[in-house]
Formats: structure tokens, C-alpha cells, sequence
């Protein structure tokens, strides 16, 4: 596989980490990265990495899918992930490549990244944890269905354009607090969509160079331009993105239990009293 090789420079400018300052992070939006073109995240890369990496480590699928479509309902393209790769320009599919930290050489890349960030992220969500990246391949028109995810998130768009369509997070118009217990219970990402949300998002528009900062569960799909499309996500979890995802699942009990719990603030150290039950009970056996 093609080895890591040092980026020389700075990838993400200072008026691109000032900004990420003003908005990190409770709130999205267009941010500006100089990553040169990089041997890792060619086309033939990618295919070579998506037929090493573990079968539950890629997903792929016809790119002209419904907005709201349900996980089930999703069909095959019927190739193979190297396939779908390496004619992503033609075959109207959309693939992910998950967890390519577990790689190496792109998890060398992955943390040279993050480490550009973290006196940003360090001083407003303490230690960048967990650190993971993926990258998406998308062909000219698709679509990445509504849905959210659980951790902090810049997206860099390498090559073509897309269209990010993001809502508010922790708005329950938008994802309703039994989908946040959920997903936070082990459900899919993917969101009940409703043609009235449009018009609430705000729409970050990314060309080559461009990047979008995504909230923790900020609802949100992805229409790909008309060119092919790739994007590296590098991601992150703190303390308080853990601590928002446990007091769901501690809604989650106290519910089964015929109890009524509030929808968690969105600034979760007001949750600790229930982050703190729900591991507590973990550690004691008493849920699983």
C-alpha cells in the first residue's frame, strides 16, 4: 500500500482555525483547508483500500437513493468496492470507506490532522479522543440520505463538489428525542425525513479546498454535484460528546422503566447527574 508521506505545510490556514474558534462546537459551517493532492486518496488508493479493509468497514450503494430512505430499503449496486471505486465516475454509486485509522499510513495522515486542531479543540471540549476518519467516493448526483453522527467532524472536500444541508442540533423538530435514544441505543444513523424541514438548513456548499465543520448529531444530508466526488472526514469524541450520548441511553432506561425523561440540554455537563447513574449501573451489571 502507498506509504504516508509528510505534508509539508500547514493543511488548515489561521484565519481557518480562528474561525473554527468562534464556532466549535455547537455550531457548523464553512471552513477553508490547503491539503495538497496526496498519494493516499487518489482513485487507485482508495479501491486498494476499500478491498483491504474488513467487509463492515465499507458501505456502498446506488447514489440515487430518497432523501429519507430507510436503512432496510437501501438496494445493492451489485459491484464490488473496488469496483464501485475505481468507476465511481460512471456507475451512479455513493461509497464510505469507515475507521482508516486502523490503516496505518492514513492513520499517520488521520493524526497529523487532528493535531493541527487541538489548540482549538483541547481548551472548549478538553482531550480529542477516539480519533477516526472516513472517506467518502461519490458519483456525479448522489445522495447521502438525512441522518446524523456522534462525533465532532470536519469534512474536506478533495476533488468535485457537494452540497452539505445541515440542521440544528438537539432540535427536536428536526431528530426527535426517540431517535437520539435510538440511535444512542444501537439503531441506525439514518433519520425519518420530512419534506417540511427543507428550507431550515443552512447549505454549505464545498469545492476543492473547502471544508464544513459538522456538530455532534447535527441532521444533516449530502447532495453530490455533477462531477465525481471525494471527501476525507476526520473525527473525534470528547468527554462531553460521550457524556451527551450516555444520557440518552439513560433517558432510554428510565423510559422502559415508564418514566417520561426530558430531552438532555445540549451542553451536557448539565446531564452529568444521569451520565453518571448510567455508568454506574453499566459497571454494576444492572444494564448492558
Amino acid at each position: 500500500m502507498t506509504a504516508h508521506r509528510p505534508i509539508a505545510r500547514s493543511v488548515f490556514p489561521p484565519a481557518t482555525l480562528a474561525r473554527m474558534a468562534e464556532l466549535y462546537p455547537l455550531h457548523g459551517g464553512l471552513l477553508h483547508h490547503d491539503l495538497p493532492d496526496h498519494p493516499l486518496l487518489t482513485i487507485d488508493a482508495l479501491a486498494q483500500l476499500g478491498e483491504a479493509l474488513p467487509a463492515s468497514e465499507v458501505e456502498y450503494n446506488p447514489g440515487n437513493v430518497p432523501i429519507g430512505i430507510r436503512p432496510e430499503d437501501i438496494p445493492s449496486n451489485g459491484l464490488s468496492i473496488g469496483e464501485t471505486i475505481r468507476t465511481i465516475d460512471s456507475n451512479g454509486s455513493w461509497a464510505v470507506l469507515k475507521n482508516i485509522e486502523n490503516v496505518p499510513t492514513y492513520r499517520a495522515l488521520l493524526m497529523d490532522l487532528l493535531g493541527e486542531l487541538e489548540p482549538v479543540v483541547v481548551p472548549r471540549t478538553g482531550a480529542m479522543v477516539t480519533p477516526q476518519g472516513f472517506i467518502f467516493i461519490s458519483s456525479p448526483g448522489s445522495i447521502t440520505p438525512y441522518h446524523f453522527d456522534p462525533e465532532h467532524n470536519i469534512l474536506l472536500q478533495l476533488r468535485g463538489t457537494k452540497v452539505m444541508n445541515v440542521w440544528p442540533s438537539g432540535d427536536g423538530r428536526f431528530a426527535a428525542q426517540d431517535e437520539h435514544e435510538r440511535y444512542h441505543t444501537g439503531g441506525h444513523r439514518n433519520l425519518p425525513w420530512d419534506d417540511r424541514f427543507e428550507g431550515a438548513q443552512q447549505k454549505v456548499a464545498l469545492a476543492p479546498g473547502d471544508a464544513v465543520l459538522m456538530p455532534v448529531m447535527a441532521p444533516h444530508y449530502v447532495a453530490n454535484g455533477d462531477a465525481p466526488s471525494i471527501s476525507l472526514s476526520i473525527t473525534w469524541r470528547s468527554e462531553w460528546s460521550y457524556r451527551e450520548s450516555e444520557a440518552h441511553v439513560a433517558n432510554a432506561m428510565l423510559r422502559r422503566f415508564g418514566l417520561n425523561p426530558a430531552m438532555p440540554p445540549r451542553w451536557p455537563s448539565y446531564a452529568r447527574g444521569k451520565t453518571l447513574a448510567w455508568r454506574a449501573a453499566r459497571k454494576l451489571g444492572l444494564v448492558e
